[in-house]
């Protein structure tokens, strides 16, 4: 018997059993579907994470002050203007850019009969280009005037005007409010962006960094600059990434009289290391997603086994019938191979639709993830659910095959 003549005769018998043979592939389509399904949606979140870190800023590191590890000190110093501005020069630190400067202070907000309490960030000006903010027409940024004189100005994100103003699109531009009893007027205001991984946003007001510091809070230093509490420090490159951290902690070290490991009395984030961190975590969770999807291909390769056992019992006689006028037990092999790997490959093919339809209902749920069915995931499902029907249907088939005629013709 040829190939094309066992084919006939294996898809004639599915045929026969047209509503068992559906119910059979029940197990891969649903097992085909989720691998599908479950990848797609640890990918997006992939992508989300690696799109909400790119949105922080190109090449930045996020530099501030914290408790040194080490019991051997206990001081805190802080971060200083001065400092900033010493890192700021190629001769110090020639793998930084530029040095974007935030000193924050609890502040209550207030309009009309409108009130709101919150962080406000007195940045520098090219905090926007640094951090990647995108202003509404008619606005402006802290500009470096405004820093220069402390004005009282700020720029607010849509939340914020929102709270304030009632709608996130009011125009607010030249409007005033109150922080902590001063007059501020409203010079701009952020376009929105949408709810990421880091929280709302746009739940900010800016305001020119001296301003913070001398007409909000008191942030002098002893050396006589002021206390700065992030710098967000853009490298020339992303290759230079490393260098730049190192370049931060030498100088800082130096600045703070650091001896010992562990004695830091400062943090450094690198954006690239905290993403592939993330990455990888991620990673871990699609393939144990994909795993726990493959669970469900599992129990359908054993529902496979199952009907084709009962298929072969079954159609005992049958095959006694063909080994005695000729058939080879190669035959009787490849038949019932091609039967159970003709069930895994439609239930695939259904089950790759399925798993579209489900990306395309996770992004009509979840827009601010991208799911998408890739090559790779297909190819994979395609291949995992062949493997299933041929591992699968070894047994029954090899079972079928092993039969002496005589024995297959006395069953009853």
């Amino acid at each position: 018997m040829n190939f094309l003549e066992a084919m006939r005769v294996a898809l004639t018998g599915l045929a026969t059993n047209r509503l068992r043979a559906v119910l059979t592939t029940l197990g891969i389509i649903i097992g085909v579907g989720a691998v599908i399904g479950l990848v797609s949606l640890g990918r997006g979140v992939e992508d989300y994470i690696k799109g909400e870190f790119q949105a922080l800023g190109s090449n930045v590191l996020f530099v501030f002050p914290s408790a040194p590890t080490s019991g051997t000190r206990t001081t805190i110093e802080p971060i200083t203007l001065r400092e900033a501005e010493d890192l700021s020069s190629p001769t110090i630190a020639p793998s930084i850019r530029q040095i974007a400067l935030e000193f924050r202070v609890w502040g209550t907000v207030i309009t009309g009969a409108k009130r709101t309490t919150l962080a406000v960030s007195g940045v520098s000006p090219n905090f926007q280009e640094v951090r990647n903010w995108t202003l509404r027409p008619g606005g402006a940024f802290i500009s470096q005037s405004d820093v220069d004189a402390a004005a009282r100005v700020a720029v607010l994100g849509t939340t914020i005007v929102e709270r304030l103003f009632g709608a996130k699109d009011a125009d607010v531009v030249g409007r005033s409010i109150r922080i902590n009893d001063r007059v501020f007027s409203v010079i701009g205001a952020l376009e929105e962006r949408s709810s990421s991984f880091f929280g709302d946003e746009n739940e900010v007001i800016f305001i020119p960094l001296t301003t913070a510091q001398t007409r909000l809070d008191r942030a002098r230093t002893k050396d006589g600059s002021y206390r700065v509490d992030v710098l967000h420090v853009q490298a020339i490159s992303e290759d230079r990434m490393d260098a730049a951290t190192r370049e931060i902690e030498t100088y800082l070290s130096a600045a703070h009289d650091i001896e010992f490991a562990g004695e830091q009395d400062f943090t450094i984030i690198n954006q690239a290391d905290l993403l592939e961190s993330l990455g990888r975590i991620t990673g871990v969770l699609t393939v144990f997603l994909g795993m726990i999807a493959g669970i469900s291909l599992l129990v359908g390769g054993i529902g496979i086994m199952n009907i084709m056992l009962v298929s072969v019992t079954e159609r005992t006689r049958e095959i006694g019938l063909r080994k005695a006028v000729g058939a080879r037990g190669q035959d009787i092999l490849l038949q019932f191979l091609i039967e159970s790997l003709t069930l895994s490959i439609i239930g695939g093919m259904i089950g790759v639709s399925l798993g579209w339809l489900a990306t395309l209902i996770g992004n009509a749920l979840i827009p601010q993830l991208t799911l998408q069915v890739t090559p790779d995931a297909v190819l994979l499902a395609t291949v995992v659910s062949s493997f299933v029907g041929i591992f699968f249907g070894l047994y029954p088939a090899s079972r079928a095959a092993r039969m002496r005629p005589i024995d297959a013709l006395r069953f009853e």
